[in-house]
């Protein structure tokens, strides 16, 4: 039984640890921290049984901090993204310009002006005075993400979709553009089409 639950405890936090690392939005992160909630009881029990103390106080700390998760993930979070989903279906169907929200940037897949996928949007850069999208930064992963090069692209270079951005360059003149350093981004993106 004790080695049961110890392979339970087990499977029960690497998945839950992929679930909570890819980022796939607020339910799976949420859903993730349900998943660790139930390889801190294994753990305890576990600890428990084989008088192991130390891992008893450590998974009684986690299960606090996975209750926080939860409530953080599945409760609030998830209310938040509910709400911006609502407003981007409310102005699709009506009269007003269409919106999306911010966050929903991120991840986004970005296809050059023939369709071809260049890769995903890992940040944007917004102007104070004005709240504006200065430039975009798109990542052309490769070899499952182990290797990427970073671009930055003016907002006017690109049209924003519901579930893809376009870039109005092809893709070799996309992929000629020098990449960014990696803690050193500029000021403005010098990417024209």
């Amino acid at each position: 039984m004790i080695s049961l639950v110890g392979w339970i405890a087990t499977i029960a936090t690497m998945i839950a640890a992929m679930m909570t690392a890819s980022n796939l939005g607020a339910r799976v992160t949420g859903w993730g921290f349900v998943v660790f909630s139930i390889s801190s009881v294994c753990w305890t029990t576990l600890g428990y049984a084989t008088g192991q103390t130390a891992l008893v106080a450590t998974n009684g700390f986690l299960m606090l901090t996975n209750l926080v998760g939860i409530w953080r993930w599945l409760g609030q979070q998830t209310k938040y993204e509910d709400g911006g989903r609502s407003a981007e279906t409310a102005s699709q169907r009506s009269d007003t310009p269409n919106l999306f929200t911010a966050t929903g940037l991120i991840g986004m897949a970005v296809d050059d002006k023939s369709g071809m996928n260049l890769g995903r949007v890992v940040e944007a850069l917004i102007e104070c005075s004005t709240g504006r999208i200065n430039y975009v930064v798109i990542s052309d992963e490769r070899y499952a993400g182990l290797e990427e090069t970073l671009r930055a692209v003016p907002l006017e270079s690109l049209r924003i979709g519901y579930t893809r951005m376009t870039l109005l360059l092809d893709g070799p003149s996309f992929l000629s553009q020098p990449g960014l350093k990696s803690r050193d981004w500029p000021a403005f993106a010098p990417i024209n089409p």
